[in-house]
C-alpha cells in the first residue's frame, strides 16, 4: 500500500523531525510512505480575510497538484468525522480490499484547507475539535497510521 502525507510547511524543530523519522521507519514494514512538504505561503501581519483566503487558495492549488486522480484522499479537518483507531484501521483495511492502494492524507497550513481541497476529499477526518499545530498533527497522524497497520496485522501495540 502507498501512503502519502501532503502537508503545508516544513518541520524546523529537531524533535518533530526525529518523531517523523521514527514513525516513518516503523511504517516502512507496512507500506511505502511519502511525505510531501509544500511551501507555506506568506501571510502579511494583520492580514485581511481576503488575504487569508488568497493564501488558502494558493496552498490548495499546490496540494491539488500533488494528488493523483486515482488516489483516495483523506483530509484532516476540524469538522471531519471523529473515529476510533480501530475504525481508522478498518477504513485502511477496506480500502486495500477494494483495490484502493494509494491513500493520500492532507494536512493544511495554519489557516486550514481551501474549499477546493476539502471538496476533493473522499473522506474528512478529525482528530479533535481543538486546533493543533500542523507539525504536531503530522506526528499524531503518523502514529495513528502506524497504529492502524498494527491493528490490521493483529500485532500488539500499547493501548
Amino acid at each position: 500500500m502507498n501512503v502519502s502525507i501532503v502537508c503545508i510547511g516544513k518541520l524546523k524543530e529537531k524533535y518533530w523531525v526525529n518523531a517523523v523519522d521514527e514513525y516513518s521507519k516503523r511504517l516502512s514494514k507496512y507500506c511505502t510512505l511519502l511525505i510531501d512538504e509544500l511551501k507555506e505561503e506568506r501571510l502579511p501581519d494583520n492580514a485581511s480575510a481576503a488575504e487569508e483566503e488568497a493564501v488558502k487558495t494558493a496552498e490548495g492549488k499546490s496540494i491539488l497538484k500533488r494528488i493523483k486522480k486515482e488516489s483516495y484522499v483523506i483530509t484532516l479537518e476540524i469538522k471531519g468525522n471523529q473515529i476510533s483507531s480501530e475504525k481508522l484501521a478498518d477504513k485502511v483495511s477496506q480500502l486495500g480490499l477494494d483495490g484502493r492502494s494509494d491513500i493520500v492524507f492532507v494536512i493544511g497550513g495554519s489557516l486550514g484547507l481551501s474549499a477546493e481541497v476539502s471538496q476533493r476529499a473522499d473522506y474528512k477526518l478529525s482528530f479533535s475539535t481543538m486546533t493543533f499545530p500542523h507539525q504536531m498533527m503530522r506526528v499524531i497522524l503518523l502514529e495513528q497510521i502506524y497504529r492502524a497497520f498494527k491493528i490490521i496485522k493483529n500485532e500488539q501495540y500499547h493501548k
